[in-house]
């Protein structure tokens, strides 16, 4: 009867990695408070909450650009006009390119990403319940994959015990039927969580995707410049309709390419 403690480790893994991604999930769904009540996202949120610290560089990079205070070329450099930043963003993208004034896209959008008024914007959004923090995404994250390796490790366990000579089950049932309930039992998890948690192991929590998808179906109603950059916010670049300014974000796409794939 040495398959009975196969299935007993074949159990326990199922039943500790299920548990540990059910606590996830609890932790995730508890971000769902009232913070959307109240709260009027800005266009810097909003690019934070879609896209995370890449998006909101986007965003300022594009407002600059737009405003003829920050050229960006299709050759994948960008070029001070104004060198005075109207907000903390802004001021981070010119300290970003330095004194000389120009500086390669790509480097500039990573520094702009990195910088810390985008981290006091992702704290501020995380404090009002709209941003998702960082270990929850990745406690998040870790337990499906621990269940993942749970589901696997049912499997081989399963098939070392159909594989062991003399191991009958001392009944009708035969051994994989045994085996086959932790693993039901993880793909079910696996399941759920891929409908319930994903959603939220982004960076917006569901408050903030609910904000999202209010300022989204508010930005239809008009075309002026704010509803353009709100589109960029919560779009991305796709969202550019300037050729020579979606080219030049482009190249900087050509340029992190091929630097990651040398």
């Amino acid at each position: 009867m040495f398959w009975v403690l196969l299935l007993l480790l074949a159990w326990a893994a199922a039943a500790v990695s299920c548990t540990r991604l059910c606590l996830a999930a609890v932790h995730a769904a508890s971000l769902d408070a009232d913070a959307a009540h109240g709260h009027d996202l800005t266009l810097y949120e909003a690019a934070f909450l879609s896209g995370g610290p890449a998006r909101v560089a986007d965003l300022t990079l594009v407002s600059m650009a737009r405003q003829r205070r920050l050229l960006l070329a299709h050759t994948g450099w960008a070029t001070v006009v104004d060198p005075r930043g109207r907000d903390d963003m802004e001021r981070s993208v010119i300290g970003a390119i330095g004194p000389e004034g120009q500086s390669r896209i790509a480097p500039l959008r990573a520094a702009t990403a990195a910088a810390d008024s985008v981290r006091r914007l992702a704290d501020r959004l995380v404090a009002a319940g709209l941003a998702v923090p960082d270990g929850a995404r990745t406690t998040v994250a870790g337990a499906v994959r621990q269940v993942q390796a749970a589901a696997a490790a049912v499997l081989v366990l399963g098939a070392a015990a159909l594989l062991l000579p003399g191991q009958t089950p001392g009944s009708d049932v035969p051994v994989a039927v045994w085996f086959l309930l932790p693993l039901i039992l993880t793909v079910s998890c696996l399941a759920i969580a891929r409908i319930e948690v994903h959603p939220c192991t982004r960076w917006a929590s569901p408050a903030g995707q609910r904000l999202l998808g209010t300022l989204a179906r508010h930005s239809d109603a008009s075309g002026d410049d704010r509803t353009y950059l709100t589109s960029v916010a919560v779009r991305g670049v796709r969202a550019i309709g300037e050729p020579e300014l979606r080219a030049a974000l482009a190249h900087r796409d050509r340029d992190t390419a091929w630097r990651q794939g040398g």
